[in-house]
């Protein structure tokens, strides 16, 4: 697998290997790092490339943008993704069923889709001063239907997921850790060298056995797969077609850059009742 581009080709999601056994997959789609079609298209490649790897032992995603991991789905372009989003819960679905085990380094803003594929990773640490985590779909009349519900409920339980989902807040990183949705909360200034150290000592041990041990746990506790799913994603699409739901996004997609970029930044702020 390469990672590299003709001078004016800008590809949105590239892949590297830094040892053998361990690669880092790094979203690059600014200026928010939005879920489009073209992201979505550049990540299945990657998985594609991973799985006919047999030396895959870890796979780190992280994000070029410091600010953003993954904005959210660009909701603007939704018919695009196909009806109820088959590649989405392909990619997801493989991941989590893939011999390898995923890790999510999270330093900026993950909302909305962004926050359900840190979700449908093995493992996920953060930074403590710059990581933050959102479900904020309730902000703009819509629910999760990415597999955002379910899988928060599995890690927070009932009421922290309730919690999350309908106040459409953004939650920082050492509550994100206490709550049970990420693994570990980290100053940021030693994220890269724990997730770093974390991703080498996986790849530095048995293929196999590695192997096992992710069988075992997905026997154990078993990844929503598509079907699951698909009740959720249709109420989220029903939601997403109203009239009032579209001219809020339509009159959203006037505003100007500054506008824009802040409410980007100050999502989960911008879309609730002020106190």
């Amino acid at each position: 697998m390469s990672n590299k581009t003709t001078a004016d080709t800008h590809v949105p999601v590239r892949a590297e290997q830094r040892s053998p056994g361990y690669w880092r997959v790094t979203f690059d789609n600014p200026p928010f790092n939005l879920y489009d079609p073209e992201v979505e298209a550049a990540l299945a490649k990657v998985v594609d490339q991973l799985e006919k790897d047999p030396d895959v032992k870890v796979v780190v995603f992280d994000s070029a943008l410091p600010e953003f991991f993954m904005a959210h789905l660009n909701l603007g372009r939704a018919a695009e993704f196909g009806e109820g989003m088959p590649t989405w819960f392909d990619i997801v679905t493989r991941l989590g069923n893939a011999r390898f085990i995923t890790l999510g380094s999270l330093r900026g803003r993950a909302r909305g889709i962004g926050n359900e594929f840190l979700l449908a990773l093995d493992v996920r640490f953060a930074s403590r001063e710059k990581a933050v985590l959102s479900q904020l779909e309730i902000g703009t009349g819509i629910i999760p239907g990415c597999g955002g519900i379910q899988r928060l409920l599995r890690l927070t339980g009932r009421s922290r997921a309730l919690e999350i989902i309908t106040s459409g807040e953004d939650y920082d990183a050492d509550t994100a850790a206490l709550y049970g949705w990420i693994n570990r909360s980290v100053p940021d200034a030693d994220l890269d060298a724990v997730v770093d150290r974390f991703a080498r000592r996986v790849a530095s041990f048995d293929a196999e056995a590695l192997r096992a041990v992710k069988e075992i746990v997905n026997e154990e506790a078993p990844q929503h797969g598509t079907a699951e799913l698909a009740a959720t994603h249709k109420r989220f699409a029903e939601l997403l077609a109203r009239e009032s739901v579209q001219e809020r996004l339509r009159q959203s997609a006037k505003a100007g850059p500054e506008v824009i970029h802040d409410l980007e930044l100050n999502m989960g702020e911008r879309l609730g009742a002020r106190s």
